[in-house]
């Protein structure tokens, strides 16, 4: 016997039903009378199911007249009643006959009825077996529950054992037969291609990818056919790699997880309370981390240790296992060393604490020369805004507990992170980290190397009055300590030029453009020095009784911003000079908690990681400290922010140390271990968000999932007018949109401004090195990527999914397929056409009354990395490859034709729908232009009619002539194109003058 198999593999994005934000769904599928479901996952709005459902087919040849449906229902009342969330309906057509030619798809879920509010996709697999007694089907042992002994071949477990299972949760509701449907509705059903005859076709007008744009009447399948074209196209031979048109769900690994971390932001938040002032930082995101504080000051009178009479003194601090070392000072009795030490409470493992004084010997073993020990019982505890502890004079002891061997000047508290002496005190997390490396693991928080070229004056060599009249852009930064070279150059060969003069202008002289309306200044003349090297230099000036001129016009203008980020999560908008910037309206605060089940890194070492994060956001650039030979980190540090615009995005990354051992190898590089972008407006004012961030990173091995960082963010507003007014105000300063910078500029300006902000982070203590600083910053973002491709052609699609649901919304009221609705249409329309000034109130009442109801549904938890929506998760190695590959590429000859065929064919399709774009237009003005003069006079001749048509009648009569006609009943159409269809792809374009 034949069966027929549908695995439910999982849904995505469905409506909540439960009054909550949530639902409970299940999956109904019915097909030949026989109905059965999968289990009920509770409060999951993206359900995974991975269910095989079995339904027996006594007639195959006759598959293709029968049709599936599932029904995604919501569980409400334990059971007692179920809520619609949509449905399917599936060919048999459609249906392969074999498991290896079954692939698995996502269908959109469709409505019920015209009141249905339906949203989110289904992801499903269905194919035949044929006598499954003898057949080697082997269903999934974790869809099934069937257990798999290791030591049995898969080719011996018999399908009998599935339909027991299944036989169990089948219910046979329906006893008698169905009764055949007056009408057919096609939902959203995607053929394989596989058996049978085509389905019933649908009227489409598809060109290039699926449809011709400027109709946009198509069935949803149209699009999904185009995907699956596109898809086909980026594929290329299938010897190198195979996509699948409809990639499964998002790997719920990869999904935001919200946290409850124990903040006293978080309970203030929860308890309503909102009091005190909004500006002040609390240090109250973070959790409190305890530490013992050593501050070690400085000694006095210090007995004399060595035979010549000198001393080398450093001093040794040392709870339990851990021990922290100053720097030793040669021969000073009197020694200042003002370095802190900071034992995290979570370690502390002794309750004596000891300082302990020596003296250096670079022979033989250290001198003791005195000690001081504390009871940790004992110790005041500090909390800021508590004033510092100040240090006090404490005698040296002996071994023998005499006191005379000197004084030493230390302070000694328990306190937390938020203390101004964590930044910069030696912590017991370091321990193994020597006091000359501590920087790197520690933070504090140009014009450079910019050539641009002019055009050729495209005169002769003898030449001797050029005219470039060309302009160059460069970016620059405070300090303007910098100089601008302006070199002359003769081409004399093919990439050889000799130098004619040359002259240098110090930043410093350059006159700074203040705003919008100052006049530029007027451009000088400058003496041209004859270049000369070395030793000739002073002969030639001396030599030199002429020089040539050139006439420049320099400036620095302040009143434009260049962009080091991408446009679309740039982070400051701001104008770069200071006091043309605006008052801030908000300030943002970042806790950087921790992270867990981080990848190791360093994998040669055992399998260690010493992350450190980076947070950008304006260009206030901030880095925690590096928690060493841990994959669970816990930083608990708070950062603010001044906010002008909530239209910004901040970004948040994890690296890997490399250099904690003081490594000055230049092969060693930070290695990236995820990165977060947030964006502010997203967020709601005054809350506090408190989630575990996947760190996603790609390789060419594919999407790894490096760890989680849990992160704790709140945005107070400050000023709600600005901020309000804010929205309607241009993104750019005034000086973007009055004389915008040449398009042919913007690149390489933020690529300069890239680099210059990567030369003073790499100036930092410790450096910011430039790996870290351009993943950051996305400085590869414009690079051609296939799955980037992929991922916006899919975000396109999902735009035109939306509006062909408009029209299918239409079409359905014009064909009367629910006549209670089509009569409601009828009404309001009479009634607006009657008051036509209620047109456009209802139109923004209808607007508000969306919004309102869209308000329970909104989204409650900041944005992350989507990797669905980036086509990460699924793509191919190739596609991978391709990425990451240098520019210019260093891969093999028949790779890259490979890759060059398939851009060909992705291109093609782009070209296509370019074209039918260009097609509508030229048609659209071809209409009056006279190119078809018998159209263009049908068409003036018709328009005169109607003008005098519409003058004589009133217009109420009009439009209720025309909406009846629209909405007439489907018994009084025909089945063949309107009439101006049929007029407007007659009209002419211009795509039979192409060569």
């Amino acid at each position: 016997m034949t069966k027929l198999v549908v695995e439910v593999h999982d849904a995505n994005d469905l409506m909540p039903k439960d009054g909550q934000g949530s639902a409970s769904p299940f999956v109904e599928v019915d097909f030949d009378e026989q109905r059965q479901r999968t289990q009920t996952k509770h409060n999951d709005l993206n359900p995974y199911w991975n269910e095989n459902l079995l339904f027996d087919l006594n007639n195959p040849s006759g598959l293709p007249s029968k049709t599936i449906d599932v029904v995604v229902y919501h569980d409400g009342k334990g059971g007692h009643h179920k809520n619609f969330l949509g449905r399917v309906r599936i060919y048999g057509v459609s249906v392969p006959f074999a498991e290896s030619e079954a692939t698995v798809q996502r269908y959109p879920l469709d409505k019920r009825g015209l009141f249905s509010h339906i949203k989110g996709d289904i992801s499903l697999r269905i194919y035949l077996i044929h006598d499954p007694s003898s057949a080697n089907y082997t269903p999934p042992p974790q869809a099934t529950g069937v257990e798999v002994d290791k030591g049995t071949p898969l080719q011996e477990i018999n399908i009998n054992k599935l339909e027991e299972q299944q036989e169990e949760s089948r219910v046979y509701e329906e006893k008698k037969k169905k009764k055949k449907e007056k009408e057919v509705r096609t939902f959203h059903s995607v053929g394989t291609g596989t058996g049978g005859p085509a389905p019933p076709p649908q009227p489409s007008m598809s060109s290039g990818f699926g449809f011709e744009t400027g109709h946009m009447k198509e069935k949803a399948a149209a699009a999904v056919e185009t995907r699956t074209d596109f898809a086909r196209a980026a594929a290329g031979p299938a010897s190198v790699m195979h996509m699948q048109a409809f990639p499964t769900r998002q790997n719920p690994e990869f999904a935001l997880r919200e946290t409850s971390p124990p903040l006293a932001a978080r309970r203030r938040y929860l308890g309503g309370y909102r009091g005190g002032d909004k500006t002040m930082s609390t240090y109250d995101l973070v959790e409190q981390m305890h530490y013992l504080y050593v501050n070690v000051v400085k000694a006095r009178d210090l007995p004399v240790m060595d035979v010549t009479g000198s001393l080398d003194p450093y001093v040794e601090v040392k709870l339990g296992n851990y021990k922290g070392v100053t720097k030793h000072l040669e021969k000073n009795q009197n020694p200042v060393w003002k370095q802190v030490f900071a034992f995290s409470k979570d370690r502390l493992q002794s309750n004596l604490l000891e300082v302990t004084l020596k003296d250096k010997d670079m022979i033989t073993k250290d001198d003791f020369v005195g000690r001081v020990s504390f009871d940790l019982n004992e110790l005041p505890v500090r909390l800021p805004p508590d004033s510092p502890l100040a240090p006090q004079w404490y005698k040296l002891e002996d071994k023998k507990g005499i006191k005379d061997q000197g004084e030493i000047m230390l302070a000694v508290w328990m306190g937390t992170q938020a203390d101004e002496c964590f930044p910069e005190a030696w912590l017991s997390d370091a321990h193994n980290i020597s006091h000359a490396n501590l920087s790197d693991t520690r933070s504090k928080v140009q014009v450079g190397n910019q050539l641009r070229v002019t055009t050729s004056s495209g005169k002769p060599v003898a030449a001797n009055n050029p005219i470039w009249d060309d302009t160059l852009w460069f970016v620059v930064s405070d300090p303007l300590e910098d100089v601008i070279t302006v070199s002359v150059e003769d081409r004399v060969a093919p990439g050889k030029e000799e130098i004619l003069g040359r002259v240098v202008i110090s930043l410093r002289e350059v006159p700074i453009r203040t705003n919008e309306t100052a006049k530029l200044p007027d451009p000088r003349w400058y003496n041209l020095h004859k270049h000369a090297v070395g030793a000739e230099e002073e002969t030639e000036k001396k030599k030199e009784k002429f020089s040539s001129k050139i006439h420049l016009g320099l400036w620095v203008d302040a009143v434009y911003h260049v962009l080091d980020e991408a446009t679309h999560f740039s982070s400051d908008l701001q104008p770069s000079l200071k006091h043309l910037r605006k008052p801030s309206i908000g300030i943002l605060e970042l806790g950087i908690l921790s992270a867990q089940n981080l990848h190791p890194m360093k994998g040669k070492d055992g399998g260690t990681t010493d992350a450190y994060c980076v947070a950008k956001y304006g260009n206030k650039w901030i880095r925690t400290r590096t928690l060493l030979n841990t994959l669970a980190p816990r930083w608990n540090e708070q950062y603010t922010w001044d906010v002008y615009d909530p239209c910004t995005v901040i970004t948040i990354g994890v690296f890997d140390n490399s250099h904690v051992n003081g490594s000055k190898d230049d092969g060693a590089r930070d290695q990236r271990i995820g990165k977060v972008r947030i964006r502010l407006s997203t967020l709601e004012t005054d809350r506090v968000y408190t989630h575990f961030y996947p760190l996603l990173v790609l390789q060419p091995s594919g999407l790894k999932k490096h760890g989680e960082l849990q992160l704790a963010l709140r945005f107070t507003c400050t000023a709600w007018a600005n901020m309000v007014a804010q929205y309607g105000k241009p993104l750019l300063p005034k000086m973007h949109y009055v004389q915008p910078i040449p398009v042919r500029h913007i690149e390489w300006l933020r690529y300069q401004a890239t680099h210059i902000v990567a030369a003073r982070l790499g100036r930092a203590e410790p450096p910011l090195r430039r790996e870290a600083v351009e993943y950051m910053l996305d400085v590869d973002y414009n690079m051609w990527s296939l799955r980037r491709s992929k991922a916006n052609f899919f975000r396109i699609m999902a735009l035109i999914s939306g509006v062909s649901a408009v029209f299918r919304w239409l079409r359905d009221i014009c064909y009367w397929r629910n006549p209670i609705t089509t009569c409601l249409v009828h009404f309001l329309f009479l009634i607006l056409v009657c008051y036509p000034e209620l047109i456009l109130p209802t139109i923004f009442l209808y607007l508000f009354v969306i919004g309102i109801w869209n308000y329970r549904f909104r989204q409650r938890d900041p944005p992350h990395m989507d990797a669905r929506l980036s086509k990460a998760e699924f793509s191919g190695p190739d596609e991978l490859d391709e990425e990451f590959d240098t520019f210019p590429t260093t891969r093999q000859t028949d790779i890259v034709r490979m890759r060059y065929d398939r851009l060909r064919s992705v291109a093609g399709r782009v070209q296509t729908v370019v074209g039918d774009l260009a097609t509508q237009g030229e048609r659209a003005l071809a209409i009056l232009s006279w190119r078809d003069p018998r159209a263009t006079a049908i068409f003036i001749i018709f328009s005169l009619i109607w003008a005098i048509f519409i003058y004589i009648t009133p217009f109420q009569v009009v439009a209720v002539l025309v909406g009846l006609y629209l909405l007439r009943h489907p018994r009084l159409r025909g089945k063949l194109p309107s009439v101006p269809v049929n007029f407007f792809k007659r009209l002419p374009s211009k795509s039979e003058m192409l060569l």
